[in-house]
């Protein structure tokens, strides 16, 4: 307290100690490939996928792997893709951040039933990252595409090419 002329006042003090920002959550990131058919070609597809994707998200710094969902699709319907299908309920129940996939054709085969999960999963805060397509779906301008530069591990090239 200041004694001025016969008035006291009391100075004001502020505490402008920086404050640490949280740490910056890391994205729960899992990858969904699928194969059309059983042949062995296709099974070592759906194998290299696999093994790709599970490097793809390990090395990134900014992500947390959280499992590879994959189906050997026999009719190419959504519904009879079991693991699509479990993929699905993982992000529903907030297990899930981003999905990684290969290319919008092993997500979906048709633009309604790709748009109508992306939607879905867009309600839930859920991205899609389409590789092939360099393609993420979570933007604020709603049925328009995000489109990022994704760091590749060093030395791998994109499973599409």
């Amino acid at each position: 307290m200041y004694a001025t002329k016969g008035v006291k006042t009391m100075k004001n003090v502020y505490d402008i100690t920086p404050q640490q920002a949280p740490p910056q959550k890391k994205k729960r990131v899992a990858a969904y490939a699928r194969v059309s058919s059983g042949k062995d070609a296709m099974l070592h597809s759906l194998k290299a996928q696999i093994d790709y994707y599970r490097e793809y998200i390990n090395c990134n710094p900014e992500w947390t792997f959280t499992g590879i969902y994959a189906d050997e699709a026999k009719n190419g319907t959504k519904d009879s893709r079991e693991q699509f299908q479990l993929l699905l309920e993982d992000c529903r129940a907030g297990k899930i951040d981003m999905i990684v996939t290969k290319a919008i054709s092993k997500f979906a085969r048709n633009t309604v039933d790709s748009l109508t999960t992306v939607r879905k999963l867009k309600d839930k805060g859920v991205e899609v990252y389409f590789e092939k397509e360099n393609i993420f779906t979570l933007d604020s301008k709603g049925e328009n595409t995000h489109y990022h530069h994704v760091q590749p591990c060093p030395g791998r090239k994109p499973i599409h090419q």
